[in-house]
């Protein structure tokens, strides 16, 4: 694959001092989808709006199919397209004539063939005479993408595409992201749904304290950080769990007592269970069934946004005491 955005050791700090992003660096390749999650005031907008050009950097480069995005900066504008938070569009113009005025932004010639498609792939033909006002949420968040998608861009930025959008609304909007894939579009989004993230994209991005924390494919990522929980069904129920069986393990029992949680590593060479259920048989403790629970994406994204705020604070300096 070929990358189609280079970001190298990005930084922006604004004139208050804050440090928006800190030595940020990204090969997002053509084609892909890539999500990037972090909390509030992670730098993920700050990161979006710094390579679509609209927040100035204090240090690094961001290239575009080449294109530098300070010294080229309309060949890199054009590659881009972007679907921001705000819904900021003038309500009392007509759909089709809000995506023609962006298309002519753009410099491109009028293409209304073009534009019926984009318009049909987001279920918005039937609404291209009706005012942005009368529409619903959801459909003014599909006129962002049209408006986004006029001018024929090879990158899609989608900063929180489905806030505040119903469940039903949010997954038609997912087949249009991965229509738009199909079609070759690069796809770079932020989002507060996990799922949504587990759901769509190849690479996931995990930003805090605008600092790029790790970059990985979704596979490798719940490979490398998820864990599995098992789940030991008793046949009668325990009291507690016998000293012996919590030697150099961390178990929980459940409140009837009727079955165990283990919670295990699964990059692990051993996992320690053919161990475990040999200790319960030898105690006595006899097993009705197993299973096992792999962790969703949700938890490997706090677990490591907690580990990053624990080692946040231990790199504070220490206040001195009289």
């Amino acid at each position: 694959m070929t990358a189609i955005i280079d970001v190298d050791h990005l930084s922006k700090t604004y004139d208050s001092g804050t440090k928006a992003l800190d030595d940020v660096s990204l090969t997002i390749e053509e084609g892909e989808i890539i999500a990037l999650l972090g909390p509030n005031g992670a730098g993920k907008t700050t990161l979006i709006s710094t390579i679509c050009g609209l927040v100035v950097p204090t240090g690094g480069t961001v290239r575009v199919g080449g294109h530098d995005i300070r010294t080229d900066w309309r060949a890199a504008r054009k590659m881009i397209g972007l679907v921001p938070q705000e819904i900021a569009i003038e309500l009392f113009e007509t759909v089709m004539n809000t995506v023609r005025f962006t298309r002519g932004l753009y410099g491109q010639r009028p293409d209304d063939a073009y534009l019926e498609q984009v318009l049909r792939s987001l279920t918005l033909w039937d609404k291209r005479d009706s005012l942005i006002k009368e529409l619903s949420g959801g459909m003014k968040r599909r006129v962002l993408i049209a408006k986004a998608l006029a001018h024929r861009p090879r990158v899609l930025f989608l900063d929180e595409p489905t806030a505040g959008v119903d469940v039903a609304l949010r997954r038609e909007m997912w087949q249009v992201v991965r229509r738009l894939r199909q079609e070759g579009v690069t796809i770079i989004l932020t989002t507060h749904y996990l799922e949504e993230a587990e759901e769509m994209a190849d690479r996931i991005g995990v930003i805090n304290h605008g600092q790029l924390l790790l970059v990985k494919p979704k596979a490798e990522l719940m490979g490398e950080f998820g864990k599995k929980r098992l789940t030991i069904e008793l046949y009668e129920p325990l009291d507690a769990i016998p000293p012996e069986i919590t030697a150099d393990r961390a178990l929980d029992l459940s409140e009837d007592g009727r079955s165990l949680g283990y919670d295990y590593d699964t990059r692990a060479e051993r996992t320690g269970i053919a161990r475990l259920l040999a200790d319960l048989s030898g105690a006595g403790i006899k097993v009705r069934d197993v299973s096992t629970k792999q962790s969703t994406l949700e938890e490997v994204f706090l677990d490591l946004v907690d580990e990053d705020e624990h080692a946040q604070e231990a790199s504070e300096p220490m206040e001195k005491t009289a």
